[in-house]
């Protein structure tokens, strides 16, 4: 029986965690959890406490709302505390329109995989003198042939046709060049897999234009962080997308979206994402009967389009759309 590691989170995190686990429970897929604290909700003013990590190191699996992070001053990133601290170096983020969900575009069907460990976003900065800051990217073969190794393979899991390497190498020729060398290398041992090299501006534009040339798109940290919100306003926002950081020994599932403030303790946030991450953290552990049965109910409520949160549509709130999902259980 998996116990699973429950990080409820900062703002609306705790009601859309809570309505998601009130689902998963009536899967009876055996799921435990081990809910501990952390963010603002955490005790004595630790907000990565060591209950956290000692949780995960035994469970290897963690569902995780959001986390705040202060913007330009403060704490630094817990997300990428996690990440760096359990070595997730891989970061999947599908990207699929639901029904009923009015968009740009139908027939969006990407995966997205972020390099998670280093680049720009991994945050090494330092001050050399007032007013002047520096920060550092740094890329190496192993975290390059890793992420590339990690793509190709889940692109060939999936039966995907097609794996783009989003870059500035033009620019960056030494810690971008890198990346594309080491993914140029591992694509050779993948040849039914079409391989093709996109500058990431351009990237951005064509996916704003086309999103359907596209398959998996392979990035390292700051891009991959950038191109998969943009990818998740493809079909309708981060509220409607998961992802999970994977690592080799442990595995963390998350809603993408922010903790927006503004609607905690208001019954308006939607918990799609975090279902969502339910549904990928079943997969993960073989529980894929359960997972369909989720997938398959969270699409019919969209579907039916009687019950969905305002950001979807709707009129109704977290805890009558969670109740919904039920019933089509």
């Amino acid at each position: 029986m998996p116990v699973i590691t429950l990080i409820r989170g900062d703002g609306i995190g705790p009601e859309v965690v809570d309505a998601a686990v009130l689902v998963l429970d009536a899967l009876r897929a055996g799921l435990e959890w081990d809910v501990v604290p952390a963010g603002f909700s955490a005790s004595a003013g630790e907000l990565l406490p060591a209950a956290v990590r000692q949780s995960f190191e035994r469970t290897g699996l963690c569902l995780k709302g959001p986390l705040a992070t202060p913007i330009g001053t403060g704490h630094a990133s817990l997300n990428v505390a996690l990440r760096k601290h359990f070595e997730l170096y891989a970061n999947l983020r599908p990207i699929s329109n639901l029904p009923g969900v009015e968009s740009r575009f139908s027939g969006v069907d990407l995966i997205i995989v972020r390099e998670n460990t280093e680049g720009l976003y991994s945050g090494i900065e330092h001050e050399i003198i007032p007013g002047v800051v520096e920060s550092l990217k740094i890329a190496t073969e192993k975290a390059c042939t890793r992420i590339a190794e990690f793509a190709f393979r889940h692109a060939r899991e999936q039966k995907r046709r097609q794996i783009a390497s989003v870059h500035k190498a033009n620019i960056m020729k030494l810690t971008d060049g890198l990346f594309l060398r080491c993914a140029r290398a591992v694509a050779e041992k993948y040849p039914e897999l079409d391989y093709r090299e996109i500058i990431v501006d351009n990237a951005c534009m064509q996916l704003v234009l086309n999103p359907a040339q596209f398959d998996v798109l392979l990035l390292e940290n700051l891009y991959g962080d950038i191109v998969s919100d943009l990818c998740a306003g493809l079909v309708g926002g981060l509220g409607l997308v998961a992802g999970a950081n994977l690592g080799e020994t442990h595995a963390l599932f998350e809603a993408v979206h922010g903790t927006a403030p503004d609607l905690a303790g208001k019954d308006q946030a939607n918990p799609t994402a975090v279902l969502l991450a339910g549904e990928m953290l079943l997969r993960h552990i073989g529980q894929f009967a359960a997972a369909d049965r989720l997938h398959a109910a969270l699409l019919e409520v969209y579907r039916e389009g009687k019950v969905l949160t305002r950001d979807a549509g709707g009129q109704s709130g977290t805890r009558a759309f969670a109740q919904a999902v039920l019933e089509k259980l």
